[in-house]
Order: C-alpha cells, then sequence, then structure tokens
C-alpha cells in the first residue's frame, strides 16, 4: 500500500513543493485555512507559470464543520469593449487564443483571494498580509528552479508565445527556453506583490497599482480597461450539491463545469457498481461523462445569460432517467469537441477542521503569452471559449463571463468524513475527479493510491487524430484494454504518469481529526503536513 502522509494540526496538497510548504507555515504560524490557502496559491503564481498566474481567475469552496460550504465565484468578465464587432473588424472568425485580442477578461484571482480572506476574518483575527505574501515575494525577487513542465511546456508553444508582448522578456530571459534547473528572476511581479502586500489586494482593481495595470494592458493592445477593473468584484455563491451512496457532494455552480463533476458521480453511483477498477467501473464512468458532457455543452456558460437552471439536472428523476440510457455494454457514440486548460487545484485543512478546495488558473499553458512590463502579469485567455456566432450563454458580450472548466470539489461522508479534492486538467478535470473519488470512497482503496493508480481522460490530447475518442495510460491489465475496445472505445494509450492526465490531490479529514492527504505523482507537488 502507498504511504499516505498523516497529521492532526494541519496540511496542505499542491502541485508544488515550495508552495506547499509555504501554505505549511502559515498554518503553523497560527493561520487559518484560507490564509495557507492563499500563500500557497500566490506562490504557485510564481513557481508555476505555466498553469497559473495573479491574471487569471479562481474558484472557491471554503467550509468548516457543521456549516455547508460558501462558493466564492472570482471569475472575470469580457471587458465593455470587448464586442463581436471588435473582432470581426480584426478579421477574426473566432477569438484568438493567444495575444491581445485573447487577453480580453478581466482577471479575477486577486480578488477571489480578497473575498475568502473576508470569510476567514470571520474565524478569528487575521494575518497581516505581507505575511501571507511572504514567501511568493521572495521567489519573485530572489528566483525559483524552473520544472521540467515549464521548460517543456515553452519550448512546445515557443512559436505561439515568443511573439507575444512581454513573453520572451519574462520567461526566456536569454533569447531561448529556460531549461529545467535554471534559476528565473521576476523582479516586475516581486514588486507587484509587494504593493498588494502593502496597499491591500483591493489595489489590483482601484488605485495606483491599478492604474499601472491599466496602462500596461493598454499598452501590450489588450482591450480591458481601468474601468473593467475599477468595476470588478468576487462573488459568494452557492454551492452545487447531490448524494451519492455514502456521502453528499459539493462543487461550483456556472460559468464553470462543476455541474458535470457531480453529475459523472451520480449517473455512475445509479449503475450500482460494486467491483473497482474493472470494465464496469471504468466503462460505467466513461458513458457517465458523456451524458453529463452532453448537458455541459449545451447548456453551461455565462450564468446571466442560462436559461435552465442548472440544479434541476440534479433532480432525482432526471439523474435516473439519464443513467437509464447509459448502456452497460457499448459505448456510446463520441467524440466532442475537446476543451482545453491548465490550471492548479490546492487543498487545504486547519486544525480546526476548516478547509479549503481551490482551483486558480490562466486557461491554456501560459494563458495569453501577454506579460504585462510594468507589473510582471501574465494575463489569461479564458476569453477565448467564448462564441462569436450563433446564440447561447457562450456567446461573446460585454460583461458575459466565459465558460470555465474550473470546479474544485468536496465532499462530506455519512461517517463524518470529511474530502476536499480535485485537479487541473481542462476537460480532464470532472473525469479526474470522478475516478479518484469513487476509487476511494466507493471501493475502498487508500488515499494515495486512488491518485497514483493508472488513470484514463475522455476526449483527445492536442494534436491527436480526430477518430480518438479515449486516452488511457499503459498501465491497465490488457484484458481490461480489450474488453474496452470490444464495447466501442476508441483507444489511445500513453505513458505511465502523463500529466495530462491531471494533477490531482485530496485531504480527506477523519472524525477523531486525523488529517489524511495525497498528492499526484504526475506534478511537482506534495503534501505538507503539521
Amino acid at each position: 500500500m502507498l504511504y499516505t502522509p498523516r497529521s492532526r494540526r494541519g496540511m496542505v496538497t499542491s502541485p508544488h513543493h515550495l508552495a506547499s510548504q509555504a501554505g505549511l507555515d502559515i498554518l503553523k504560524a497560527g493561520g487559518t485555512a484560507v490564509e495557507a490557502a492563499v500563500a500557497t496559491a500566490a506562490v504557485l503564481a510564481v513557481v508555476y507559470p505555466h498553469m497559473n498566474q495573479i491574471g487569471g481567475d479562481g474558484f472557491w469552496l471554503v467550509s468548516e464543520p457543521g456549516r455547508e460550504p460558501v462558493g466564492i465565484d472570482a471569475s472575470g468578465r469580457a471587458g465593455r469593449n470587448v464586442t463581436r464587432d471588435l473582432y470581426a473588424k480584426a478579421g477574426l472568425a473566432a477569438v484568438p487564443t493567444r495575444g491581445p485580442l485573447a487577453a480580453n477578461t478581466t482577471a479575477g484571482t486577486v480578488a477571489g483571494w480578497q473575498e475568502a480572506l473576508a470569510v476567514s476574518a470571520g474565524w478569528q483575527t487575521p494575518k497581516p498580509l505581507d505575511e501571507i505574501l511572504e514567501a511568493a515575494i521572495h521567489y519573485a525577487e530572489a528566483g525559483m528552479v524552473v520544472t521540467a513542465g515549464q521548460a517543456e511546456m515553452t519550448v512546445i508553444h515557443r512559436h505561439e508565445l515568443e511573439p507575444q508582448p512581454g513573453f520572451a522578456d519574462a520567461f526566456m530571459p536569454d533569447g531561448e527556453p529556460p531549461l529545467e534547473g535554471a534559476l528565473l528572476t521576476q523582479p516586475a511581479l516581486a514588486e507587484t506583490l509587494r504593493t498588494l502586500a502593502r496597499d491591500g489586494l483591493d489595489g489590483f482593481y482601484r488605485g495606483p497599482l491599478a492604474q499601472r495595470i491599466a496602462a500596461d494592458l493598454a499598452r501590450v493592445g489588450s482591450p480591458i480597461t481601468l474601468a473593467d477593473l475599477d468595476g470588478y468584484r468576487a462573488e459568494r455563491v452557492q454551492p452545487l450539491s447531490t448524494r451519492v451512496r455514502n456521502a453528499r457532494l459539493y462543487n461550483m455552480p456556472p460559468p464553470t463545469q462543476g455541474l458535470s463533476s457531480l453529475m459523472i458521480l451520480a449517473l455512475f453511483d445509479r449503475l450500482g457498481v460494486t467491483n473497482g477498477e474493472e470494465f464496469d467501473h471504468v466503462h460505467g464512468l466513461i458513458e457517465a461523462t458523456k451524458q453529463a458532457f452532453l448537458v455541459r455543452d449545451a447548456h453551461i456558460g455565462c450564468p446571466d445569460r442560462m436559461t435552465v437552471d442548472p440544479r434541476s439536472f440534479l433532480d432525482v428523476a432526471d439523474l435516473d432517467a439519464r443513467a437509464a440510457r447509459i448502456d452497460r455494454a457499448r459505448a456510446a457514440p463520441w467524440p466532442q469537441p475537446p476543451v482545453p486548460g491548465d490550471t492548479i487545484w490546492l487543498g487545504v485543512t486547519d486544525g480546526a477542521g476548516r478547509s479549503v478546495s481551490f482551483i486558480q488558473s490562466i486557461f491554456f499553458e501560459f494563458g495569453s503569452g501577454c506579460v504585462l512590463p510594468q507589473t510582471g502579469i501574465l494575463w489569461q485567455n479564458r476569453g477565448s471559449s467564448f462564441r462569436l456566432d450563433g446564440t447561447g450563454p457562450r456567446r461573446l458580450e460585454p460583461g458575459a463571463r466565459p465558460f470555465h472548466t474550473l470546479n474544485p470539489a468536496m465532499a462530506v461522508f455519512d461517517d463524518g468524513r470529511a474530502m476536499t479534492y480535485g485537479t487541473m486538467g481542462g476537460e480532464g478535470q470532472p473525469q479526474t475527479q470522478a475516478i479518484v473519488f469513487s476509487r476511494y470512497a466507493f471501493f475502498g482503496m487508500p488515499l494515495q493510491q486512488a491518485h497514483t493508480a493508472p488513470r484514463w481522460r475522455l476526449g483527445k490530447t492536442w494534436g491527436d487524430d480526430a477518430g480518438v475518442a479515449l486516452v488511457l495510460e499503459n498501465r491497465f491489465d490488457p484484458a481490461l484494454v480489450e474488453a474496452l475496445r470490444k464495447a466501442g472505445h476508441g483507444l489511445q494509450e500513453i505513458v505511465p504518469y502523463h500529466s495530462d492526465l491531471g494533477h490531482a490531490g485530496a485531504i480527506v479529514r477523519h472524525p477523531d481529526g486525523t488529517l489524511e492527504g495525497a498528492n499526484d505523482p504526475r506534478s511537482d507537488g506534495s503534501v505538507a503536513a503539521w
């Protein structure tokens, strides 16, 4: 059995070991789970820039024992000048995935930190912001060691990223992609973080720092303005929820695909599968995913423009009817268009049992590729998921929120356990959540083993042949692989521990207060415990 870290005083799991340690340091100093999460997220924004930065968005689930979780939507909106005509005049039939016109939404991450810390302030006297951001400032100023993932992604996407304003100066300082192990400093970002620590997080949107950010955005050619920043606030929202056989699950409402994560597990639970890692388990989750994604792709987008209540798809009768459509022996036709994305997920639980499930993202690796010269902020390209034609909740409109793959998760078990879990991975996020949760919660697999065991993902990796529908690591039992093939699943096997299959993690708090954590060997992360 694989080792699972345990503690009672506090625990952090994230995809980079330095970030996990920064969060743990805050817990050791008496900070709350939220304060530790902000410290962890800030360090990740520095040391994991290919996956996230403060120019992106975030979503929070925050809980304390005996209370329903609080959701925080820190997703940005399209700027007031971001219209379909803007792209038509540029001769574009779609929002580009890189460059200034991809940087078309406000960045909500820092506002999300601010709102989460406001929740935490109701628990105890807040820690000083400079203490929470101290580690992130240090790594940005003194330098951080480039990971293998950052080095690889810079090489792979160099042709898209190098031409973008500010990218080469920030992330290719010697004119070439940095090698794994190279030291990279980000002095402009360090000064921005120091300003936020001194003047407050609201300064990202209002005041002198916001004015510098807006000037930077104009300088690189983004349509986001100071008025867009000034008008932005993160929002507290009610999470979506559903029951499965032994737990109540929580996830985020639209514009995220949190509904999909809940539906997959609820639909699979209705199949009555009793044995994990066999055909019924794998096939059942894949087919539940298809049913959930059909709903997602037809209905989910900007909540202000949706015509259906997402909670209606979690009604017992609706779930029963959709589960009945699943063929227990044959694969339904697929694929649908894939939804790419790169993100970080982190989880924190403190000694009082207060927990955070948090996702922070710039969408594609390195987002829009635009780095603001004065402030060192890498801006997201989340708005590239807007549609310029047709109708529906994903059509571009000024002030609209784009569809998000991000969805942090929580579960409360009937036996008193509480689980905080999630992953990066774009379209793979709901699938990886379902794989990990079902292994642990339904079939009793130890928590770390549930993360380390081989995984699959419905949907193509970038550049794959259009006929490929199911990607899986080549560590599965050959008999299972053959059974999936005979059932009609189009398969492609990939190397073990492939990053495209997610950087998952989880923390479980047991009724006696013991914390149990897991981290994904596909990431550069760790569990840090006290």
